[in-house]
């Protein structure tokens, strides 16, 4: 096998919609571009595991894998579980080169699935300005992640919003809820929330159940096996190969 096979490492989840939402992003994404192999792993409560998968195409011949995280920011799986699995991996496995790609936020193409997922859920850009939006993401206890979500937050709220707050679905406050009824409470007539997480699953409900508490406006869709996201995956595959110093047009 001469061209690097992609490796999707996603969390996984008990819930069966998760798995099913990863599954049909990485068949876009073999859509988007035939002949690249992709393989999808997750690192717990679904198979197949990422050791498993890594043994499997070493045992098949392959020379070179990009072990991409299904992640949308550097909390502690991107900086921490996934590099150890793969440490493994390589000490198991000499003759197959591992690289990981970066987690795929922040992007403009996480930015433009969010919009999206609200357009199909109801708004339209005359709205925007009358409206204000609830980015909710998982949340996580790592200052960089929180710094991330943040500052999307901030771009977000120059594309035309009335106003944006950030929201969390555990370790952090203020919930989708508290955030809905702050933005109610200084007078904004329309609210919608948007969460900022890959595929359905516990914390995603949590949210949706904290909109709808809340009486949301719109309640938007997770990001799921949008164009965009396929198109993201490719580009972190593409970024992965290049050589450190090295430019794509080289």
């Amino acid at each position: 096998m001469t061209h690097p096979t992609l490796l999707v490492i996603a969390h996984g989840s008990r819930d069966p919609r998760h798995a099913a939402t990863v599954h049909a992003l990485t068949e876009r994404v073999r859509a988007e571009r035939p002949g690249l192999r992709v393989e999808t792993a997750f690192l717990e409560f679904n198979a197949p595991s990422v050791p498993r998968v890594l043994e499997r195409l070493a045992a098949q011949g392959a020379d070179e894998v990009v072990a991409l995280p299904l992640l949308l920011t550097r909390a502690f799986h991107a900086k921490t579980d996934i590099p150890s699995v793969l440490r493994e991996a390589r000490a198991r496995l000499p003759r197959l080169r591992i690289r990981q790609a970066d987690v795929l936020g922040p992007s403009p193409l996480l930015n433009a699935t969010l919009e999206r997922r609200l357009r199909e859920g109801g708004v339209r850009p005359g709205d925007l300005p009358r409206t204000g939006l609830v980015l909710a993401s998982a949340g996580s206890s790592d200052p960089e992640a929180i710094a991330v979500i943040a500052e999307i937050a901030r771009e977000l709220r120059h594309t035309g919003w009335c106003a944006v707050r950030p929201a969390f679905a555990s370790a952090l406050l203020p919930r989708a809820e508290d955030a809905v009824r702050a933005l109610r409470a200084e007078g904004v007539e329309r609210v919608a929330v948007a969460p900022y997480v890959i595929a359905p699953g516990r914390l995603p409900d949590r949210i949706a159940a904290g909109a709808r508490a809340a009486g949301a406006d719109v309640l938007a869709d997770v990001l799921g096996p949008a164009p965009e996201l396929a198109r993201l995956l490719l580009d972190r595959f593409d970024e992965a190969r290049v050589p450190v110093g090295a430019s794509l047009s080289a």
